[in-house]
C-alpha cells in the first residue's frame, strides 16, 4: 500500500469549508481524542475535522450511496471492525450523492470505495465489497503505516453510544451475498433470480439483482476505451449505455440519466426503445423516491410524448 497522489486540497478547498460549528451541528469539529462514536457520518462542511483527527488516529473513509447494494454489504463489516478495534482508528462514512465534491477530490471511480487519511494525507485502500478477512488485512496494513508515521493514538468514545447495531440480514439472501463476497457475480445473479422465481414481488431481491447486473456489465470495461467509443459513436445505444453504467457506478447519477435521455430524444424505433429500457433500469437502481429519478422520469415522459 503506497500513499496516494490524490490531493483533496487541490480539488476542494477544505480549509475554506472548515467553518466554526457547534457540537450539535452537522459537520461540527470533532474534539481531538474525544469523539462521540467510532463510526461517524461526515459531510463536506465537516471534513476538515476528519483531517484534524487524522493527526492522532488514522481515519478510514467509506464512500457509499443509498442505491449501492455492495455498499450495504461492506458498511456493516467496516462498522463491526471499527468497534472491534476499540478506537485505534475512526470510521467516517461519506454519502457520495450528498457530497459529490468529496468524491471528486478523492477521484472515486466506483463505490463502495475506501480510503484512509493519515496526518492529513489520503491513502487509497480498496474498492468493492471485499470479504471481511481481506478488509482486515487492509486495516492491519493501514495501522502499521500509521504507527510508522507516529499516528498511534486512540479514539475516546466516552459515554456516547457507538454505532447502532445493524439489523440482522435475512438468511434468504445469504447465498447471493456469499457469491458476491467471493467475486462470483454469475452465481449471485442466479441466487437472486431463484428468489424472484419464488417471490416475484421481492423488492430487495430485485434491487440486488439489478446491482449485480450492473457490476457484471462494468467489471471488464476499460473506462477510457468505453468513453472514447461513446464519443466516437454518439448514437450507439450500447456504447452510451456502457458509459452511463460507469457514471452511475461512480456516483454521477445525473450524468448517467442525461446521457440516456439525450439518446431517447434523438433516436427512434428499436434503438429508442433500447435506450428507454436502459434508462428505466437505471431508475430502478437508484430508487423511485430519489428526487433525481423523479426529475428524470418527468424529462423522459416529455421526451416520449
Amino acid at each position: 500500500m503506497s500513499q496516494s497522489s490524490i490531493n483533496p486540497y487541490g480539488a476542494v478547498d477544505l480549509s475554506a469549508l472548515a467553518k466554526p460549528a457547534t457540537p450539535s451541528e452537522p459537520g461540527a469539529a470533532l474534539p481531538t481524542g474525544q469523539v462521540g462514536s467510532l463510526v461517524i457520518d461526515v459531510d463536506e462542511a465537516g471534513f476538515q475535522a476528519v483531517v484534524d483527527q487524522s493527526m492522532t488516529v488514522p481515519v478510514v473513509i467509506d464512500f457509499w450511496a443509498d442505491w449501492c447494494g455492495p455498499c450495504r454489504q461492506l458498511s456493516p463489516v467496516l462498522e463491526r471492525l471499527a468497534v472491534a478495534d476499540g478506537g485505534t482508528w475512526l470510521l467516517a462514512k461519506v454519502d457520495l450523492d450528498a457530497n459529490p465534491r468529496l468524491g471528486q477530490a478523492f477521484q472515486v471511480q466506483s463505490i463502495p470505495a475506501v480510503f484512509a487519511v493519515v496526518k492529513g494525507q489520503p491513502i487509497p485502500l480498496f474498492q468493492g465489497a471485499l470479504p471481511e478477512a481481506q478488509v482486515r488485512q487492509y486495516l492491519d496494513e493501514l495501522l502499521r503505516v500509521a504507527e510508522a508515521n507516529g499516528v498511534n493514538g486512540r479514539v475516546e468514545v466516552g459515554d456516547a453510544p457507538v454505532a447502532e447495531a445493524e439489523p440482522e440480514v435475512d438468511p434468504r439472501y445469504d447465498e447471493a451475498y456469499d457469491a458476491i463476497e467471493r467475486g462470483d457475480l454469475d452465481a449471485a445473479a442466479a441466487a437472486y433470480r431463484s428468489l424472484l422465481d419464488q417471490s416475484p414481488a421481492d423488492a430487495d431481491a430485485a434491487a440486488g439483482l439489478g446491482q449485480v447486473e450492473l457490476l457484471r456489465r462494468t467489471q471488464d470495461l476499460d473506462e477510457r476505451a468505453a468513453r472514447q467509443a461513446a464519443a466516437e459513436r454518439p448514437d450507439d445505444v450500447e456504447a452510451q449505455a456502457a458509459v452511463a453504467d460507469l457514471d452511475l457506478l461512480g456516483g454521477q447519477v445525473e450524468d448517467a440519466f442525461a446521457r440516456m435521455l439525450d439518446l431517447v430524444r434523438r433516436l427512434s424505433g428499436p434503438e429508442r426503445d433500447a435506450a428507454r429500457t436502459h434508462l428505466v433500469n437505471l431508475f430502478d437502481l437508484v430508487g423511485n423516491q430519489d428526487d433525481r429519478v423523479l426529475k428524470a422520469r418527468t424529462a423522459l415522459a416529455n421526451a416520449l410524448f
